[in-house]
């Protein structure tokens, strides 16, 4: 964390002198009431001052500054990404130059080869002259020079035209790339500063609050923690009284009707039961968020750093993205472009492994575990953790496969 700026005045620095010669005890004595009665001036109040912020306050600007720094860690996640790609994209750029490069320094060995022969035998030969010429492509267009040379020639010429064309298409492509790498660098470090700016400034906040401030954030945290716990238990009940009655149902659908008897027992039920909350949900999915939340419970107590996606650190995209990836699903980089994927589905509707989304910016995301909870990521200075999906305002939910 950067030293934090002292708020205080600069002293002033007062010069003092030897008294003039000539100055009376009792203008000594005036200049010091002179004096005495500034300071009493400049201590006297003036404007009133600022209150100081209420926990209340505090509490909700902090909360506030963390989720700007959650946007802020989303926007770096996108600029990394797309730095990264910047990046192999330069990369494949350069080798390839480099590649024509060579071709281009053996075509033109042969070609001195073949210079050097027709020099030998007098003059100055169209090969050579094609070497030494300043506009090569120009020369090119000169109908006789083809004329003049053999067939051998005459395709090292025409192979050595093509490959300056090429040299010449991928160096502008190059360059074009790493103007736009630069670009993406900037922006990366720029979603970095600001994200490093909020957390300093919420790390500010708190640290300005007394210990009894302190203890008082805490029991409003627990009552917040509370709430969101019971409506997890809440949704939890719903989520099971519903499993029950589509159970039932199933049940009641598979019982044969008054007096209809069959001659044969085929058993070819298919037991498509779709669960919820705690249940198990359909074939496929299910095993697949089997390894996402094995994955997920894993990765619990591991701290949460803003750009990390692993294996000793998480934000909270970068959780969801490992986690799913597991179950053989590539899930994109940042949360805006996870909550795209897969079908949407009602809270009530949640099964475990879907992705639960938060705020009205889509900053944040957990995995579902059933029962109203997740595991996430939250925030700096917390561990990945199982927390109620209500401590957060929900955005909405989606079912990555």
């Amino acid at each position: 964390m950067p030293a934090l700026a002292s708020h205080r005045k600069p002293r002033t620095r007062i010069r003092t002198t030897a008294p003039a010669v000539g100055i009376t005890t009792a203008a000594t004595a005036a200049l010091a009431s002179v004096s005495i009665l500034a300071q009493s001036a400049s201590a006297a109040p003036g404007a009133p001052a600022e209150p100081k912020p209420s926990v209340e306050d505090v509490q909700k600007k902090v909360d506030e500054l963390y989720r700007q720094a959650g946007t802020a860690t989303q926007k770096y996640n996108a600029a990394k990404e797309r730095t990264d790609t910047q990046r192999k994209k330069v990369d494949g750029l350069l080798d390839q130059v480099a590649q024509n490069t060579e071709k281009l320094n053996e075509t033109r060995r042969e070609l001195g080869t073949y210079a050097a022969a027709q020099y030998r035998t007098g003059g100055m030969s169209p090969t050579a002259t094609l070497l030494l010429a300043d506009d090569p492509q120009g020369y090119f267009a000169q109908d006789h020079l083809m004329d003049r040379l053999g067939g051998r020639e005459q395709e090292i010429l025409s192979d050595y035209r093509a490959q300056q064309a090429e040299a010449s298409k991928k160096r502008a492509e190059a360059a074009k790339s790493l103007e736009s790498l630069t670009t993406s660098q900037a922006g990366l470090s720029a979603g970095k500063q600001e994200v490093q700016r909020k957390l300093a400034e919420a790390r500010e906040l708190l640290s300005k609050l007394t210990a009894q401030e302190k203890a008082r954030l805490a029991a409003i945290e627990r009552k917040k923690e509370e709430e969101a716990r019971r409506k997890a238990e809440e949704l939890a009940r719903k989520q099971a009284a519903a499993e029950k009655q589509r159970q039932e149902e199933a049940r009641q659908d598979q019982q044969p009707a008054p007096g209809t008897g069959s001659g044969s027992d085929s058993g070819t039920g298919t037991g498509t039961g779709t669960g919820s909350g705690t249940g198990t949900g359909t074939g496929t999915y299910a095993a697949q968020a089997e390894k996402v939340l094995s994955f997920a419970r894993g990765q619990i107590g591991k701290p949460y750093v803003w750009g990390a996606t692993g294996p000793s650190s998480y934000d909270c995209s970068g959780l969801t993205q490992a986690a799913w990836k597991t179950a053989g699903v590539d899930l994109p980089r940042t949360t805006w472009d996870q909550v795209k994927v897969g079908t949407r589905v009602a809270t009530d509707d949640l099964l475990p492994g879907d992705l639960v989304f938060f705020y009205d910016d889509i900053s944040h995301v957990g995995i579902y575990i059933g029962d109203g909870k997740m595991i996430h990521a939250p925030k700096p200075g917390t561990n990945v953790r199982e927390e109620s999906i209500y401590y957060m305002p929900i955005y909405g939910s989606v079912r990555p496969a």
